[in-house]
């Protein structure tokens, strides 16, 4: 009987079970960060006991080596002391303390692991309020989450992303900020292909953008060990759970000493001008980024007659990312509203500077509603410090200096990505990989030295040069550029006059045989109408 439950389970169904034991308890943050920690101990522990049984093998039931942490350190696995380990708080799920035991367990984790110092939430399972009932059902169901059970090629993968998606689709606008969909970062990846060098995000939320960096990486049969990540995040919470989302895939990272502001408390002034990829997603249209005095000699805005306006941060990520990039080659595919590609006043002096500079190499409108935190459309931006051309990963670009390819994608939103909520579900337009390896090809082929593969092709794509961009008073809007097809003028207006005329015909003799009907109806009762 035991054999037909366990193949009746569904990895789906576990992780809802997860999400629903704390219902009703704590705040969405709260409970999201109590179950990915969770889990987070588990698989934790699965790597643990592997290495362990390693070591069993290796130096017997020896305590010496069993019980050191370095011999666990040295395989990248982190050293669980007794009372961190799953199987341990499984048998304890049931104490009226379990809430103590599992904070106590995860403060024992970092103590013992140098590298997880400031990533796992304090005191939390005590602070939740959740009953003992809760607190083991939550267990049980993180218990079924394993390899035995589930054979997934990624499990941890496939867990973590479904619970960061899950917690941004149900969260409120603030909550959803640390999660970008799944499909976008993909497509980044695609485009910018960061088989080596550093790869930096400013507003790096969980991870996602570093996690798409391993997996292009891996996809393409690329080495892990060629790639640094670098990220900053100004959310404590957020910090940590990027911090465990990257430890517990087993990606090397630095995300600075803590959380802090990018823009007042730079954790990475080291890296200005030696970063080779950036990926980011921004905080939209975000508001009192500095007070109205301050930064106003920061070299990052120097050269600029105007400084970012206090009311709208857009352009001073675009600034604060141009200062990261190396000037020989590095690269930048970053996620802005739209309104930052017409915004006027100081941002348009900004924005006309970035064009001349020749640092705009690509403009992407996306569909909308793609994006968990807002349902307006949104723009993928590329901005790359070296248009000239050259040898690029094996293939010979052009020199595209003085040139931005633009593309509009509004109406690629047949395709949807549909997330399990407490009260029914949330549909949101995602890309699939059909669409992401066109887009991939359109872009390729605008920069490779043979010019056959691309052509322009109306509500589309189109590559404009320099004047027109300037005769267009230097807006980024694709629409300005790319042909757009009337398709009324497509209409035989005389054969369609004709086909409503004939509709209006029956319509009314419809009408008049159901008059007729009714009024003999009547009069069969003795009734007469009008």
């Amino acid at each position: 009987m035991a054999k037909k439950q366990e193949k009746k389970l569904s990895l789906e169904s576990v992780l809802w079970n997860c999400r629903v034991a704390l219902r009703g308890v704590g705040s969405t943050e709260k409970n999201r960060d109590a179950v990915i920690s969770l889990v987070f101990v588990k698989f934790a522990y699965d790597k643990f006991i592997l290495r362990k049984n390693e070591l069993l093998q290796k130096y017997g039931d020896n305590p010496v080596f069993i019980e050191e942490p370095a011999f666990y350190n040295e395989e990248n696995v982190f050293f669980l002391p007794e009372n961190s380990r799953w199987d341990h708080l499984v048998k304890e799920a049931t104490a009226n303390d379990i809430a103590k035991k599992i904070d106590d367990a995860m403060q024992s984790i970092e103590e013992n692991n140098e590298s997880l110092k400031g990533t796992l939430p304090k005191g939390l399972f005590v602070s939740l309020g959740a009953e003992k009932k809760d607190i083991k059902s939550l267990i049980d169901e993180v218990n079924k989450i394993n390899s035995i059970n589930f054979h997934e090629e990624d499990l941890i993968g496939r867990v973590y992303e479904y619970f960061l998606r899950a917690y941004a689709a149900s969260g409120t606008k603030e909550d959803g900020e640390f999660y970008t969909p799944a499909s976008v970062v993909r497509l980044i990846a695609e485009l910018l292909e960061p088989y080596n060098g550093t790869v930096y995000d400013p507003c790096c939320g969980s991870g996602g953008m570093f996690v798409q960096s391993m997996k292009f990486i891996d996809s393409h049969h690329g080495s892990r060990n060629n790639v640094s990540i670098i990220g900053q995040e100004k959310i404590p919470e957020t910090w940590r759970l990027c911090k465990m989302n990257l430890a517990v895939r087993g990606i090397s990272y630095n995300l600075g000493k803590t959380f802090a502001s990018t823009f007042t408390d730079d954790q990475h002034t080291d890296k200005d001008g030696k970063i080779n990829f950036i990926m980011a997603n921004p905080p939209f249209n975000l508001k009192g980024w500095r007070a109205e005095d301050a930064l106003t000699h920061d070299k990052r805005f120097s050269g600029y007659e105007v400084m970012p306006p206090v009311a709208n941060a857009n352009y001073a990520w675009i600034l604060h990312m141009l200062s990261k990039l190396d000037p020989s080659n590095g690269v930048a595919g970053f996620l802005l509203a739209n309104g930052a590609l017409n915004a006027d006043g100081d941002e348009y002096k900004i924005r006309k500077k970035i064009i001349q500079d020749d640092r705009v190499e690509a403009i992407i409108v996306l569909p909308r509603d793609m994006f968990y935190t807002t349902d307006i459309s949104v723009t993928l931006w590329i901005l790359n410090m070296n248009k000239k051309g050259g040898l690029f990963n094996g293939r010979n670009l052009r020199n595209r200096e003085n040139e931005i390819l633009f593309m509009d994608l509004r109406t690629w939103d047949e395709n949807t990505d549909e997330i399990a909520l407490e009260k029914g579900k949330k549909k949101k337009t995602a890309f699939n990989d059909e669409q992401i390896a066109r887009i991939k090809n359109i872009y390729e082929s605008w920069r490779s030295a043979d010019s056959s593969g691309y052509k322009d092709i109306p509500e589309l794509c189109r590559s404009v040069k320099f004047p027109e961009i300037e005769a267009n008073d230097f807006s980024l809007a694709p629409s300005r550029y790319i042909e757009f097809i009337d398709h009324d003028l497509e209409i035989d207006y005389e054969k369609e006059m004709k086909r409503i005329q004939q509709e209006m015909k029956d319509v009314l003799k419809e009408e008049k045989e159901s008059q007729k009907l009714l009024e003999e109806a009547f009069k069969g009762i003795g009734y007469g109408i009008g």
